[in-house]
């Protein structure tokens, strides 16, 4: 008998802006029927029949783009079917933009115990040239607010390799990270992705990118500092203090099933990866249906080793040989002992005792290597 899932993922899509950047499942929520989806949205955490939490993830768009009654109604809900009386880490994402007081009030009420707030950059004309509503002041004052209001958990995002981005603002980015005296952040270089602005204004040659080499100089100078500053940098975007890594995203890094709630939403439960409508009318239909879900995939075991070597791999801990010996029943060194064997010879991979790891080469190509261990 398969056990349950721990985790969940539960999809707010709306934003009250679109960044230039992004390509999540999301839309302008101004007109938008968000009250009628929250109502779905808990018929679909219904239709589930999910146990004891470890880890609960609300992710979006912007989850704070809902009024502070509406975030009040989601929270409450979830609280009232979910038992989340074992919970360890509960996220919600947050917009610097539209994280109010009244909404602070609301969180501080609820059991979320982990914020992460979407900066991105602290450079008020970097942040209009990304499509970013918010302001540098925000961000001080969001922080300021949450630690006030408790919550000491507090993570940010931050992109670089942005356009017409100098190593210099890199630096000062950094520094003003450091100074905000939190235990976790997510740096992303900046990835063109279909159907954004930036890809639109990239295809017309409008868009000025750091060279891939001064991006390599910016990531190494970022895990420098940052791990100077008693960060660690656990996962190829992702650093923490000790003991405030992400639980829920390590839970994806350890290829574990979880819930995918919410339009657009993805999950892994009973061995089937599945997405959920995206378009906001097809989800609330689909949920009076009586089945979310527009896709689903029976993953083969070739497929499950993959995705246990790339996003494994994703991790400073890396994949011990030993545990996928034994969760799938195969030799490793027989599947992957070659293309192993090459990576580290390239200087991508490194084995001690029972581990294979990346190098720090290797995260930086994270992507390549990864795509080295799918085998055709």
């Amino acid at each position: 008998m398969q056990s349950k899932p721990t985790s969940a993922y539960v999809h707010v899509p709306f934003c009250t802006q679109i960044c230039f950047y992004c390509d999540f499942s999301k839309v302008f929520i101004k007109n938008q029927p968000v009250d009628d989806y929250l109502v779905h949205l808990m018929q679909e955490v219904d239709s589930y029949d999910i146990r004891t939490l470890r880890t609960l993830y609300i992710g979006g768009g912007t989850p704070t783009a809902l009024s502070a009654k509406q975030l009040d109604f989601l929270l409450q809900e979830l609280d009232k079917r979910l038992d989340l009386s074992q919970i360890e880490e509960f996220t919600i994402e947050a917009n610097p933009g539209d994280l109010t007081a009244e909404k602070v009030e609301v969180l501080a009420a609820s059991k979320v115990n982990r914020v992460s707030l979407g900066v991105q950059t602290f450079d008020d004309l970097m942040l209009k040239k990304i499509g970013r509503s918010h302001t540098v002041k925000d961000i001080y004052d969001n922080i300021d607010r949450l630690k006030q209001a408790g919550f000491h958990n507090i993570s940010i995002d931050l992109i670089y390799a942005l356009p017409g981005q100098t190593i210099d603002q890199v630096k000062e980015n950094v520094a003003r990270a450091i100074g905000l005296d939190i235990p976790h952040m997510s740096l992303y270089s900046l990835i063109l992705e279909n159907h954004t602005v930036f890809m639109n204004r990239m295809r017309r040659g409008k868009l000025n990118l750091p060279q891939e080499d001064t991006e390599a100089e910016m990531f190494d100078y970022i895990i420098s500092e940052l791990e100077q500053a008693g960060f660690e940098h656990y996962e190829i975007s992702n650093f923490s203090k000790p003991g405030f890594e992400s639980r829920h995203n390590l839970m994806y890094w350890d290829n574990a099933e979880y819930y995918g709630l919410g339009a657009g939403a993805s999950g892994y439960v009973d061995g089937i990866r599945y997405r959920n409508h995206g378009p906001i009318r097809h989800y609330l239909k689909a949920v009076e249906e009586g089945n979310a879900r527009v896709h689903e995939e029976v993953l083969s075991k070739q497929e499950q080793m993959e995705e246990e070597m790339f996003l494994g791999l994703r991790k400073k801990s890396g994949v011990s040989i030993t545990r996928f010996s034994q969760k799938f029943g195969e030799d490793f060194k027989k599947i992957y002992g070659d293309v192993v064997a090459e990576l580290a010879t390239d200087g991508l991979l490194k084995v001690e005792h029972d581990v294979v790891r990346m190098t720090k080469k290797g995260l930086f190509l994270g992507d390549t290597v990864a795509e080295k261990f799918i085998i055709d």
